[in-house]
């Protein structure tokens, strides 16, 4: 299945009554770079959320963004420091008895003495907190996925369309070529005999000049190397595996064949036919960077 190295994704959801969105976005890279960015508080699920991605992509940079929104979460609690409330009700109750003062407490100003009333935050499970921010992860990688795919399918219907033309160019390469050496021979022909005029033509040696020249100018070699290129290229678009690499590495061998056939042509028709054919190979090389 041919994935795009390009996708998005988003999922949401509530872990540990904080709201969680969660955003996918990558891009082309040689190899898989992730970067999770989440508040500083929660960054011990980096490396879980990190070996995630892992499972669903080989390739990429790969941006993460964590949303987290606490408006709605209860995890703050107030509790009433009675030793030290105790304390200063005996201090004050002595202070009203031997001085003779007006005993004027109140709750409101009770509570703005220093630690009577402890703020106190819960503490988060942080396995459990792991767990519930993964799944929210992995729903986000489902529609990313599924993103890549659509944008692979994409691809790979315009690598064939390449391909199909490559094949059609490189069918009129194949009959154009033996026709050089014919063309070669008439050419030799009529030279040698405006050179030697009146002499007749020694065949053996005309026959010699034109099979060294059908020699240099052979490129069956190559187009079967080139074909049999292409098969494995459409196979690979119908494998189930990250294949960016290996496609990278058959378009350089589709290039080479090409160069070759271009450095034997010795025909004006046949250099303008491997002109063609060397820029479709790369536009299957362009859209292959974008395979992971």
């Amino acid at each position: 299945m041919v994935k795009s190295m390009t996708g998005y994704g988003s999922a949401e959801g509530v872990v540990e009554k904080l709201g969680i969105t969660i955003e996918l976005r990558s891009v082309n890279n040689r190899f898989l770079d992730c970067n999770v960015r989440i508040p500083r508080v929660y960054t011990f699920v980096e490396d879980a959320m990190k070996a995630q991605v892992q499972k669903v992509v080989t390739r990429g940079k790969v941006d993460v963004y964590v949303t987290i929104d606490s408006s709605k979460a209860d995890d703050v609690k107030i509790t009433l420091n009675e030793p030290l409330l105790d304390a200063y009700l005996n201090a004050f109750n002595t202070m009203s008895e031997k001085y003779g003062l007006k005993n004027d407490i109140s709750v409101v100003s009770l509570s703005q003495f220093p630690d009577i009333l402890l703020v106190e935050k819960t503490e988060t499970d942080l396995e459990a907190f792991s767990e519930g921010i993964c799944a929210i992860l992995r729903e986000a990688l489902k529609g990313f996925d599924e993103m890549r795919v659509r944008e692979g399918e994409k691809l790979k219907a315009d690598i064939l369309n390449h391909l199909a033309e490559i094949e059609r160019i490189l069918a009129a390469v194949e009959e154009r070529s033996p026709k050089t050496v014919a063309e070669y021979r008439a050419r030799l022909e009529q030279r040698m005999a405006e050179i030697l005029a009146d002499r007749g033509i020694d065949e053996a040696r005309l026959i010699t000049e034109v099979a060294i020249f059908a020699d240099k100018v052979a490129i069956d070699e190559e187009t079967v190397r080139l074909r049999s290129h292409i098969e494995q290229l459409k196979d690979l678009l119908e494998s189930d595996q990250p294949m960016g690499r290996k496609l990278d590495f058959l378009v350089q061998e589709l290039n080479r064949e090409a160069n070759t056939i271009g450095s034997k042509c010795n025909d004006t028709e046949l250099s303008h036919m491997v002109i063609n054919l060397k820029a479709e190979i790369e536009k299957i090389r362009e859209q292959a960077q974008n395979i992971e």
